[in-house]
């Protein structure tokens, strides 16, 4: 096991994530701001969230990857693909990155093409595939599951996935992580994962706007039962064999997102019920609100590959086209869904 542990980002899952490590290991965290490095290595101390003193931070990405074996970025999607160019100079094929970033990249897109949604699959990608892009690291993982940062910081009881095509990087993951109180699966569908722990965002809003609008627990459930149905249809599109859909990482998350007033997703979705604006929401919230992004990018993937979202496409109108909320719910309540299951019966049809 690796004496000391790496964790690229200070924010709060970054945080969280590296609180989770140091039950079994020293570990090395990276921030770009001096005084959340005092505040960790001082103070052990950010906010109201301690810190174990087996934390220490630093600014020096070349003294974690000199360090460190293992690396856990934690990042924001946003800022991804620029640090793992900043460390790129530093790693080496020996490194393992289990990344914990539930977001897409879309950073070779100009925001005019954004914008206009003008770009396809090729031009959009999972942070597994930038770390393999930008770095020589060839063993790479996800961390992903129902990990609300809050809960874990209070040492609450938990589980997460790690995903990887590698053996090697699924047990180191379980025996830097596990606990009494944190339990890591494993699994192989690494793709699977990250589509997941992006894709759930979008539900998320969409609860959330449910319970600002008093829509109930029954609603809510819905949107849970035909987001899971959406993200299958969109993974089996994309080659995706959907396994992690039904797993921790994938209704698990869903779950604890859609229904948890801790998930930034989920406040966004009740603050723009109540009347405040994408921007200004946007503008004010502590962390980045990833499933934003995420709502335009997998709309657009859909569109192009005339996949049926039916939450997807109207949220979209929702929140960045002006169509009002009520009106939106008219439309999903008389969709013509067809059948309540039959998933695994398309699945063996096109396997």
């Amino acid at each position: 096991m690796d004496k000391t542990i790496g964790v690229i980002g200070a924010g709060s899952f970054g945080l969280t994530v590296a609180q989770l490590l140091a039950v079994n290991s020293d570990v090395l965290i990276y921030s770009r701001r001096q005084e959340v490095i005092d505040h960790i290595n001082k103070d052990h101390q950010v906010g109201n969230f301690k810190l174990s003193p087996k934390i220490i931070a630093t600014s020096d990405l070349a003294k974690i990857c000199s360090t460190c074996n293992t690396i856990f970025p934690a990042l924001s999607s946003s800022g991804f693909r620029s640090t793992m160019k900043a460390m790129s100079p530093y790693l080496h094929p020996y490194h393992i990155m289990i990344h914990a970033t539930k977001g897409l990249d879309i950073s070779n897109i100009t925001k005019e093409d954004f914008d206009k949604a003008n770009f396809d699959r090729k031009d959009v990608n999972t942070m597994s595939e930038v770390i393999l892009q930008e770095t020589n690291v060839i063993r790479v993982g996800c961390m992903s599951g129902p990990n609300i940062a809050k809960e874990l910081q209070m040492g609450l009881p938990a589980a997460t996935v790690i995903a990887s095509e590698f053996d090697e990087v699924i047990k180191r993951g379980q025996n830097v992580m596990m606990s009494k109180n944190f339990t890591v699966f494993g699994s192989h569908d690494i793709k699977g994962v990250e589509i997941a722990g992006a894709f759930k965002n979008i539900i998320a809003i969409a609860s959330g706007i449910g319970e600002g609008l008093g829509l109930g627990k029954n609603m809510q459930a819905l949107l849970i039962t035909r987001g899971l149905r959406e993200l299958i249809d969109f993974g089996f599109a994309l080659g995706v064999s959907g396994e992690a859909f039904l797993g921790t990482a994938g209704i698990g998350d869903m779950v604890a997102t859609a229904f948890s007033s801790n998930s930034r997703n989920f406040n966004f979705g009740m603050r723009f019920s109540q009347g405040e604006s994408l921007q200004e929401i946007l503008d004010t919230s502590d962390e980045v609100v990833e499933g934003i992004n995420t709502l335009k990018i997998i709309n657009q993937l859909a569109r192009r590959s005339k996949i049926s979202l039916p939450i997807t496409f109207t949220l979209q109108k929702v929140i960045f086209e002006g169509m009002d909320m009520r009106n939106a719910l008219t439309y999903l309540m008389s969709y013509a869904y067809g059948t309540d299951v039959d998933i695994f019966i398309q699945k063996d049809k096109n396997s």
